[in-house]
Order: C-alpha cells, then sequence, then structure tokens
C-alpha cells in the first residue's frame, strides 16, 4: 500500500464536490492517505518537508497556482508528484497530457508511471509553466477568483480584452550569453513547458523535459494587433509573427527601468531586474 500526501485546494474551481470523490477513488485503488489542508498556499512547501519520511508520493488537487505554491518542498524532498486538475486552467497537466477527468487522473497515479520534468527558475521563484511581465500581471490583477469560478476559462478571454484595450508597451532589455536587445513591448513571456493561459502555447515544440526555456517578446502596437498574433499563440507559431521576437536558452536576463511585477504560474511572486534559468530535470511526475 502507497503511502500519499493528499493536498487539495478547497477553493479550487472543482475543489469542493471533487474532494470526496478523490479520496473514495483513490482508497479504491490501495493508497493510504494523509490529508492536509492547502487554505495557506505558503505553508504547502513546510507541510510537504514533514511528510519527508511518512509519504512515498505527494498528490495535489487544484489549479496550476496550487502546484506552485508546492514546487519548494516537492524539488527539497524529491517525492513524486501526482496531479488532479482541480483548477480552472490546469496548464501544467495539459502539458503531460493527465486529463481532467477525476477518475483517469487517480488510475494515472495508480499505474506509477513517472517522469523528470524541468522546472523554471526567476529571482528564486520556481515555475513550472510560464513566468511573464506585462499583459499578463494586468490580467492576474484584475481576475477575480468568483470570476474564475463562475466562468472558468471564459473569464480569462474577457478580462484580456479588457486589459488588452487599454495596454501601453514598455522599454525592456533582454540579455542572454551572446545577445542583448531592446524592445518596446506589451508582454515578456518566459516558458519551461507547453502551456499556459489556459491553452497559450509558449513554442510549437516546447515540452516540459527539452531543457530549455522559450522566451518570446509581444511587441504589438494597437489592440486589434493581437486578433492577428492570438491564432498563433494558440499554436506555438508566434514566432512567425513580425510583432513577436523569440528567444530559446537556459537563462535570461530582462531589465525595466521602473521595478515590473512577474508572474509565475498565475501568481505575481517577483520583479524586474530579473534572472531567468532552467533547473533540468527537478522533480518527477506521474504521467500517463
Amino acid at each position: 500500500m502507497a503511502r500519499a500526501l493528499l493536498l487539495v485546494n478547497r477553493h479550487a474551481r472543482k475543489g469542493k464536490e471533487a474532494l470526496d470523490a478523490a479520496i473514495a477513488q483513490l482508497q479504491a485503488l490501495d493508497f493510504e492517505l494523509f490529508e492536509e489542508s492547502t487554505d495557506n498556499p505558503k505553508q504547502l512547501p513546510n507541510v510537504i518537508r514533514k511528510y519527508r519520511d511518512r509519504a512515498d508520493l505527494v498528490i495535489i488537487g487544484g489549479g496550476d497556482g496550487t502546484l506552485n505554491a508546492a514546487i519548494d518542498g516537492l524539488v527539497d524532498t524529491k517525492l513524486p508528484l501526482g496531479i488532479l486538475p482541480l483548477g480552472t486552467a490546469n496548464d501544467l497537466a495539459r502539458t503531460l497530457g493527465i486529463p481532467d477527468t477525476l477518475p483517469e487522473a487517480c488510475q494515472i497515479i495508480a499505474d506509477g508511471k513517472h517522469h523528470a520534468i524541468d522546472v523554471g527558475w526567476v529571482n528564486e521563484q520556481y515555475f513550472f509553466n510560464v513566468a511573464s511581465m506585462g499583459l499578463s500581471v494586468d490580467i492576474t490583477r484584475k481576475l477575480t477568483k468568483r470570476a474564475k469560478k463562475q466562468w472558468g476559462v471564459f473569464a480569462y478571454a474577457a478580462t484580456a480584452l479588457q486589459v488588452l484595450i487599454n495596454s501601453r508597451r514598455f522599454t525592456a532589455e533582454i540579455r542572454t550569453e551572446d545577445r542583448s536587445e531592446k524592445v518596446k513591448t506589451v508582454q515578456i513571456a518566459v516558458g519551461n513547458g507547453r502551456y499556459y493561459g489556459g491553452g497559450m502555447a509558449v513554442a510549437e515544440d516546447a515540452t516540459i523535459d527539452d531543457q530549455r526555456l522559450d522566451l518570446y517578446s509581444l511587441e504589438i502596437e494597437h489592440w486589434w494587433q493581437m486578433l492577428l498574433v492570438l491564432p498563433t499563440m494558440r499554436r506555438g507559431t508566434q514566432r512567425k509573427s513580425k510583432w513577436v521576437k523569440t528567444w530559446q536558452g537556459k537563462e535570461f536576463f530582462v531589465y525595466t527601468r521602473k521595478p515590473r511585477a512577474i508572474n509565475t504560474d498565475g501568481e505575481i511572486t517577483t520583479y524586474t531586474p530579473a534572472h531567468f534559468q532552467l533547473i533540468p530535470e527537478a522533480l518527477t511526475v506521474f504521467v500517463p
């Protein structure tokens, strides 16, 4: 019988109604569960560390924000991660090919196949999917929990449109080991996985184990130009757009005249100047 630390976000969009079902399903699959609350996300790493020698794995039910809050503890303990996608966007689960139906997600964990994945790092903050500044930060600030619960991914689209119409470009300097460029942009995003923002793709060939980061700078001048770029961002082919510049690498530096907030997996956690790095094979996750 495997011993699993079960962390479920009761405030996730599908958290409350799915909690009892998840517990019953996992117990039927012969897991011994240690249940802990995720009401205080900042405490998740310490909760995981507390179970370092008592649990064989960690199962987290929630969205990308809950998963992000737990990264420090997962990296420190090296306990494998099982994911129950109970949030709004579930971009990490989408990247890993984990279905959003609870019985299937539980079965994947029970099957026991796990895989090493990379994580991103910016200013001592880990991220699974993407770290970004500009539009995404404004959307995060404007998007309410109530709207996410009520409208799901449609809330992102409606909020993004409001933010986009009022967006203004800012100047930034992007540096790598062999390249430095100043840009006027509405958003800079650095991706580790493939999906973010409810299904946008960082790059068409990005994977969460390719040991590289993908950076793009979105340099539209008028909001309507976003309508032309958006289809390429859904496919991950934005590098072909004349309004987008892209980089690939394991390390980036981004500088702005004034500190700008940075969003990591949907949560505002740090500010520029920013130092982005790749941490290869940082933890293991149960996958199909």
